[in-house]
């Protein structure tokens, strides 16, 4: 797995992780470079980075994500206990190699299904630590925008876009009808058609509220026509929500600039290479 540190020049400073979602957004690509680290997409320094109050971590997982890889189909993991069991592997490896770290206080930070990836590292990252496997001075993680209860973040949406007169009480009903079909779906196991229906649910939204970002209620979405050639449902959720962690600009600096300088990726690796297949 592959991992990027931003030294914050001060001792007492804590280390923070952190985590993209998607999954298959990348932390060393998106996080770093459009959000939080030193410098912006076009190497110009960022004046509300995030180095400025702490050493910095960001992690490219699960594994087919951004720079991280696998050799071996079967090392890519299926499910978010393998995800928070891989994200320990390489913690420990980090800490043996950066042992300053160790005694440091540690903090995760995370948004959508980085939330989701982090509820459950950290539970066995506290783990290892009770257990003497890993020394790690963990203090605490906090989540922005987390898909930790997917139904309970559907069932929120109705009342939410009503509240903000973004849909009028018919949107209303559309959008809370679908969210309840999604409900029952789950409750009997179907989880593929549950996945399905929350891709119909977003085109609802999208229709009743005339494109409005689920980003930012202030804005309205300028890549909604190109949702409308998506090939499945699926597709469809991969475009809106990881497609935009991974725009042109981000992936050409990656793939050239970003991979020269760090002379350490496998020519078969490409930045970005898996990341539909990881959302999948």
């Amino acid at each position: 797995m592959f991992w990027w540190l931003y030294y914050a020049g001060e001792a007492n400073k804590p280390l923070i992780l952190w985590l993209q979602g998607g999954p298959g957004g990348s932390s060393t690509g998106f996080g770093n470079f459009m959000e939080i680290g030193p410098k912006d997409v076009n190497l110009q320094p960022r004046n509300t980075t995030w180095l400025k109050l702490a050493n910095l971590l960001f992690i490219d997982n699960p594994v087919g994500t951004g720079f991280s890889y696998v050799t071996s189909q079967d090392a890519y993991s299926t499910s978010v206990e393998q995800i928070a069991l891989d994200l320990v592997q390489v913690m420990k490896s980090f800490l043996k190699e950066v042992k300053e770290f160790k005694s440091i206080p540690f903090y995760i930070f995370s948004e959508s299904y980085g939330g989701k990836m982090t509820a459950a590292f950290s539970k066995e990252l506290y783990k290892a630590i009770k257990a003497s496997e890993i020394e790690c001075n963990f203090k605490g993680f906090a989540m922005g925008d987390s898909w930790i209860s997917p139904l309970d973040s559907v069932l929120s949406w109705a009342p939410y876009l009503y509240s903000t007169s973004l849909v009028d009480i018919l949107g209303y009903q559309k959008v809370n009808n679908k969210a309840l079909d999604i409900k029952s779906l789950l409750s009997d196991g179907k989880f593929k058609e549950a996945t399905n229906q929350w891709s119909e649910l977003e085109s609802i939204i999208e229709s009743e509220t005339a494109g409005v970002d689920f980003y930012n209620i202030l804005r309205f979405d300028s890549q909604s026509n190109s949702l409308h050639n998506s090939k499945s449902e699926i597709d469809y959720l991969y475009k809106r929500h990881v497609g935009r962690l991974n725009n042109d600009l981000l992936s050409n600096l990656m793939n050239t600039k970003v991979r020269r300088m760090l002379r350490i990726i496998p020519e078969n690796v490409t930045w970005g290479g898996r990341k539909e297949f990881r959302f999948n």
